[in-house]
């Protein structure tokens, strides 16, 4: 990530640990940003790298570790929506592909004709996004360093999609 990416997961980051570090256990259960990242996140490794950092000679060396954690989980996050954005995108479109295509060969769509066409739509879109799972992250990959420069398109994608 560059500079300006660096910056503002410090920021957000600063944010969550401020968050944390002031409010109470009861409070953070009920904390509606703590639960995204919580149910979007693998709990149990964030919970053995916070361990780890609690473990940190000097209180510094613990911020920092706990940080460090919390940054990794905002990026993680933000790639894993990402990546769903991404797979859901490419599977609307491929149902709407076949869709069209047996609209164009047949001419008309029945609701008799419609249920096993929507089935077998989705399961060979499902089959093809799988099959083509390496290349969906390359681009959310390339995807996200792309947005890292673009935070207004960015947030935008993450909010409404």
């Amino acid at each position: 990530m560059n500079a300006v990416a660096d910056q503002e997961v410090d920021e957000i980051a600063q944010k969550i640990m401020t968050e944390v570090e002031q409010a109470k256990s009861k409070d953070l259960a009920t904390s509606s940003e703590m639960i995204k990242i919580l149910h979007l996140t693998n709990t149990r490794n964030a919970k053995i790298l916070l361990d780890r950092a609690e473990e940190a000679p000097t209180k510094n060396e613990r911020d920092i570790g706990k940080k460090a954690v919390v940054e990794a989980l905002l990026v993680s996050t933000w790639h894993t929506r990402l990546y769903f954005i991404i797979r859901s995108v490419m599977m609307g479109l491929l149902g709407a592909l076949l869709t069209l295509t047996f609209l164009l060969i047949f001419g008309r769509i029945t609701l008799i004709l419609e249920i096993p066409l929507g089935i077998f739509s989705f399961l060979f879109t499902l089959a093809i996004s799988r099959l083509l799972d390496v290349q969906i992250v390359r681009a959310t990959k390339a995807i996200t360093d792309y947005l890292v420069n673009h935070k207004s398109l960015r947030n935008f994608i993450l909010n409404h999609f």
